[in-house]
């Protein structure tokens, strides 16, 4: 009986601990933030829950935006880096961050 009463007191909130961990690690999502298009390109913005990473999808203005024939980048600190990568290397524009 004490047996029992042991596992009780000591397994279950350890299996609880276990469950939020691991329940807030599937809980993370990626969010679209905005869209737009520059050259021959078009992109959407994407963020992790947290806003600690950005990334762009990038498709050819030919491509549908729903098919799977976009490219992903790395990931950004800021949603403003991302932009000015996507500026400069798909948009053309000669901006002054482009030189950096």
């Amino acid at each position: 009986m004490k047996l029992i009463q042991i596992l009780k007191v000591a397994v279950i909130p350890v299996l609880t601990v276990f469950s939020f961990v691991s329940a807030s690690n599937t809980a993370l999502a990626d969010y679209l933030n905005s869209e737009g298009s520059g050259g021959n390109y078009r992109y959407e913005l994407w963020s992790s829950d947290d806003n600690d990473d950005y990334y762009l999808k990038i498709w050819s203005n030919e491509e549908d935006p729903k098919s799977d024939s976009y490219s992903t980048t790395g990931e950004f600190p800021s949603s403003r880096e991302a932009l000015i990568y996507f500026d400069c290397s798909y948009a053309e524009k000669n901006l002054p961050e482009c030189s950096q």
